[in-house]
């Protein structure tokens, strides 16, 4: 079966050339989020490390639930994170709340130079289909 490229409506526009997810074998690779409050690449990104990071899984709770997918589904996920020593448990405060103890996802954390429109924070995630 050859892959299926998912645009969602109600996610953020993608900043550059790429699909929300895409989907290969049961595997649902979805593409990294930034903290968009809406769906335009015009709209505004919430204050603070914490609120970002709310905001980015919100934006990728979208995505999955376009490809009839929950967070329950995510394997693993990457982080990366603008200020890491500065955000590092701000963040995994907000992230935290996400994933029951217990139930949570394979992770890492990177810290880097620069995310696109200056974010912060931006996530990406593996989902498995049931």
């Amino acid at each position: 079966m050859p892959p299926i490229f998912h645009m969602i409506s109600g996610a953020p526009d993608p900043v550059a050339p790429f699909s929300h997810a895409v989907e290969a074998d049961g595997w649902v690779f979805v593409t990294g989020q930034m903290p968009f409050s809406g769906t335009s690449l015009d709209s505004s990104y919430p204050e603070g490390i914490e609120a970002q990071t709310h905001q980015v899984m919100k934006n990728l709770a979208t995505v999955l639930e376009g490809c009839r997918l929950t967070l329950a589904n995510v394997v693993s996920v990457r982080i990366f994170l603008l200020h890491f020593d500065a955000d590092y448990d701000a963040m995994n405060r907000a992230y935290a709340s996400y994933f029951p103890p217990g139930r949570r996802p394979a992770r890492t954390c990177v810290g880097v130079s620069g995310l696109a429109k200056g974010a912060r924070v931006e996530i990406d995630m593996v989902a498995r289909r049931d």
